[in-house]
């Protein structure tokens, strides 16, 4: 009897949390509107996951998140290949928490920890007042008064949160540029260290 209790009660727990997940799910709008996206966003943004809505910010913002980790795993790899020291030693530590950024949503993380994008987020967030659409682009709008852009992605119809692309597009071009810096110097070091090795 005993074991035939524990084995309800263990069923009913599993069934409970199913249950209630279902719930929760569906007590979302759809993503592919823009209350949707916002909802997942707050979600993220309160269980202090800012990985959990790299989904919902818009295509362009994404990819600048993926360039900035391309760019600074080539730029580090560079340093440590051609730089001597002490220079290396610094700029590679100066490279590293990007460089080994798994993808972009990792990326993304670290910029949120570092800027401190989830504090901003948590004192704006309330809930909808009212949503505007406009072709591809829409706006939140909170009870607030907080407004917040959004634009669809064309790839998949989600809705993707604005207010980080041009912080983000912003740090792709300069790892851009400093990457190119790197491959200059790199390039000036690899023709010093031959030029002695030509010599002889």
């Amino acid at each position: 009897m005993t074991s035939r209790r524990t084995f309800v009660i263990g069923v009913g727990v599993v069934l409970g949390g199913a249950i209630g997940y279902v719930a929760s799910v569906r007590r979302f709008p759809s993503d592919r509107t823009p209350e949707g996206a916002y909802a997942r966003i707050a979600k993220a943004v309160n269980l202090g996951r800012p990985k959990d809505f790299f989904a919902y910010l818009e295509t362009t913002a994404q990819h600048a998140a993926y360039s900035i980790a391309d760019y600074r795993k080539k730029a580090r790899g560079r340093i440590l290949a051609t730089y001597p020291e002490p220079d290396r030693t610094r700029l590679a530590a100066e490279h590293e928490a990007e460089a080994q950024a798994a993808d972009g949503s990792d990326l993304f993380a670290l910029y949120a920890e570092r800027r401190g994008f989830l504090g901003k987020l948590r004192r704006d967030l309330s809930g909808v007042a009212k949503v505007e659409i406009n072709g591809e682009r829409a706006t939140v709008e909170t009870v607030h008064g907080t407004r917040y852009a959004f634009r669809r992605r064309p790839e998949n119809g989600i809705w993707g949160l604005t207010m980080f692309t041009a912080l983000l597009v912003a740090e792709a071009e300069k790892a851009a540029r400093d990457y190119a810096l790197v491959e200059a110097a790199a390039a000036d070091y690899s023709r010093a260290t031959e030029a002695p090795s030509a010599a002889h």
